[in-house]
């Protein structure tokens, strides 16, 4: 799973306005044919990157090349259950990649448009945000 080696800071502040806004960057497909774009919000997981990236590769049966455009470097805390209130902040639990609608989130190469595009289809099913498969112009 993606994690950052090293980060500044080891518990973040959540944010007021991750639900607000699109992106800015990272919005074309730049490296290979067919791409997996976000049309919401969400803060996807390293779990969720790595189920992603497991059904391409096996989709395509290692064929081609996969770039993954989004890492994970949000670290997000939990409390254990049935904690009370109070005590600080819980420990980091995981990380998550906030995506903004229109990131591009996979991109896809050197295999046939059809078998591209059921793959980043059944990839899009792993992911807790509506995304859907572009070409490149």
């Amino acid at each position: 799973m993606l994690i950052p080696k090293k980060v500044k800071h080891r518990k973040w502040h959540k944010g007021r306005h991750r639900n607000k806004g699109v992106a800015s960057r990272g919005t074309t497909v730049a490296f290979g044919s067919f791409g997996l774009k976000a049309e919401g919000h969400a803060w996807v997981t390293s779990r969720q990157i790595e189920a992603c990236r497991r059904v391409l590769t096996r989709y395509t049966k290692r064929g081609g090349k996969l770039w993954i455009r989004i890492f994970p470097d949000k670290p997000v805390t939990l409390k254990s259950g049935e904690q009370p209130m109070g005590k600080g902040k819980g420990t980091v639990d995981h990380y998550a990649a906030v995506v903004k609608p229109g990131t591009v989130l996979f991109e896809i190469d050197g295999v046939p448009e059809k078998l591209a595009k059921e793959a980043l289809r059944l990839a899009a099913f792993k992911l807790p945000v509506k995304a859907r498969v572009v070409v490149r112009m």
